[in-house]
C-alpha cells in the first residue's frame, strides 16, 4: 500500500481519443485496490490523445509501467516533489516507465523514485517533451542504482527541460541515437554521469546545473552502435564540483570517468563549449580524450569507428579552481611531476591523439583541430605512453564558425 490512503485520492484520465468527446473525464478512483492497477489499466487503454492524470501521493509501484504504439499521449502530475511514484518495492520489470513507440509524447510534473532499472525509458518515438520530471534512487550513490533515470533512446526531436536527476549509476539525464534535442534547465545530482549525450546528432545542452556526479555533463561517440554522432553545443551551464566517487558498473564506459571530472568530450565531433562557468572539479574542468586513452578495450570495434576527437571549439567560459586533487595515482604524478606538490592540472586536459592519417605537412586542416581559448591546454601524451606531457596553449590558439542552435517543431 502506499503511504496516503488511496481513497484520498482520485486519477482522472481526460480522454480525446477516438470515441469519446474531447474534454470528457472518467474518474477511475477506487478506493478497494491499489493505485497502481488503476494507472496500468489507464496506460493499457489510453487512446490517441489521452491524458492521463495523476494525483498528489506516493503510490507504490510493484512492476514496470508500459505504454507502447500509442501517439499524442500526454501523462502528467500534480508536480515532481508532489506526485511520486515508488519502485522500491519493485518486483518484475525492467524499468520504471518503459515508453515504446509513442510520438506526440509528454510527461511532466511527476517523480519516479528506487526503480531496479532505468527510471524513465523512451525508445523509437518522435516529438518527445520531457518537463519537470524527478528521478532519483533515494539510498544515495550506489552501484546497485538502476543505470539511467531520463532515458530517451532512438528518438527524434527531444525536449528534457526544468528535470531532475539523482542517484543514476551510469547517467541521469541521457539521450542515446537520437537527433534533434534540446536539454535545458534541469539539475543533475550525484549520478555518475549528470547529463550524456551519446552518439547523437544536433543537441544543445544549456541552462543545466550539474554538480557532485562523478562527471558533470558528457558528450560521447561510443563504437559498436547503429550510428554515431556529432554536433553538440553546451553552453551556459553550471558545472562545479562533480568530485562523487564512480559507482558505475565495471566495464561500461563511465566506470572509468574519473571522479572530479567537470565536461568531458570522448571521441566526438564538432561540438562548442562556451559561456559555461566551471568549477572546482578536482581532476580537471574539461577533458577532451579518444576512445585510446578511454579505459576499457578496444577489441572488436568496427573498422570504420572514427576515435578522435575533431573540430572542437572551447570558448568564453569562466574556469575557477579544479585540477588540484585528480582521480589515479598516475594523474597525481602528473601533477605533481609538472606543477609541484600544490599546483594544479590546466583546466583543459587532452589525451594528445590525433589522426595521423588526416595530417598534412605534421598538422591537422584548419577544420579538424581542437581549439581553445581563454584556458590553458595540457597535452598528456597518450600516444607517447604518457612520457612527454607539456602546455601546448598556443597550438590551439584559433577558432570555429559558431553551431547554428537546435530548433524543435513543437
Amino acid at each position: 500500500m502506499w503511504r496516503a490512503g488511496l481513497a484520498a485520492f482520485s486519477a482522472l484520465i481526460v480522454l480525446q481519443a477516438c470515441g469519446q468527446q474531447s474534454g470528457e473525464t472518467r474518474d477511475i478512483s477506487d478506493a478497494d485496490r491499489e493505485y497502481q492497477h488503476v494507472l496500468m489499466e489507464a496506460l493499457l487503454d489510453a487512446a490517441p490523445g489521452s491524458v492521463i492524470e495523476i494525483p498528489a501521493g506516493v503510490f507504490v509501484i510493484e512492476r514496470g509501467l508500459s505504454l507502447a504504439n500509442v501517439d499524442g499521449v500526454t501523462i502528467r502530475g500534480a508536480g515532481m516533489d508532489e506526485t511520486i511514484l515508488s519502485f522500491a518495492g519493485q518486483r518484475a520489470g525492467a524499468e520504471g516507465l518503459l515508453v515504446t513507440s509513442a510520438n506526440n509524447f509528454t510527461i511532466e510534473d511527476l517523480a519516479i523514485e528506487d526503480s531496479i532499472g532505468d527510471a524513465l525509458k523512451i525508445t523509437g518515438s518522435e516529438n518527445v517533451i520531457i518537463r519537470r520530471v524527478r528521478t532519483e534512487w533515494t539510498r544515495g550513490a550506489s552501484t546497485d542504482n538502476g543505470a539511467y533515470g531520463i532515458y530517451p533512446v532512438l528518438t527524434t526531436n527531444v525536449l528534457i527541460e526544468e528535470s531532475v536527476a539523482i542517484g543514476a549509476s551510469d547517467a541521469g539525464i541521457y539521450v542515446g541515437q537520437s537527433d534533434n534535442i534540446i536539454v535545458r534547465n534541469n539539475r543533475a545530482e550525484y549520478n555518475v554521469a549528470g547529463i550524456e549525450i551519446e552518439n547523437s546528432m544536433d543537441a544543445d545542452v544549456y541552462g543545466n546545473t550539474a554538480t557532485n556526479n562523478t562527471g558533470g555533463i558528457l558528450v560521447f561517440n561510443m563504437p559498436n552502435l547503429p550510428r554515431p554522432g556529432h554536433g553538440t553545443r553546451v553552453f551556459d551551464n553550471d558545472v562545479f564540483e562533480n568530485n562523487t566517487r564512480n559507482f558505475g558498473h565495471a566495464g561500461t564506459p563511465v566506470a572509468n570517468v574519473p571522479a572530479g571530472t567537470g565536461i568531458l568530450v570522448n571521441s566526438n565531433d564538432d561540438v562548442e563549449i562556451f559561456n559555461n562557468r566551471v568549477a572546482r572539479n578536482r581532476t580537471a574542468n574539461v577533458i577532451i580524450s579518444s576512445l585510446h586513452s578511454a579505459g576499457f578495450s578496444e577489441l572488436g570495434v568496427e573498422s570504420d569507428f572514427d576515435p578522435y576527437p575533431e573540430r572542437i571549439h572551447i570558448h568564453s567560459n569562466t574556469f575557477e579552481g579544479g585540477g588540484n586533487n585528480p582521480d589515479g595515482m598516475d594523474l597525481q604524478a602528473l601533477r605533481i611531476a609538472l606543477f609541484g606538490p600544490t599546483g594544479r592540472i590546466p583546466d583543459v586536459l587532452w589525451d594528445g591523439y590525433v589522426d595521423e592519417a588526416k595530417m598534412v605537412d605534421g598538422t591537422l586542416p584548419d577544420d579538424l583541430r581542437i581549439c581553445v581559448s581563454g584556458a590553458e591546454v595540457l597535452n598528456a601524451d597518450g600516444p607517447g605512453g604518457y612520457g612527454n606531457p607539456r602546455i601546448v596553449t598556443a597550438e590551439h590558439d584559433c577558432s570555429h564558425a559558431p553551431r547554428a542552435a537546435v530548433e524543435l517543431p513543437f
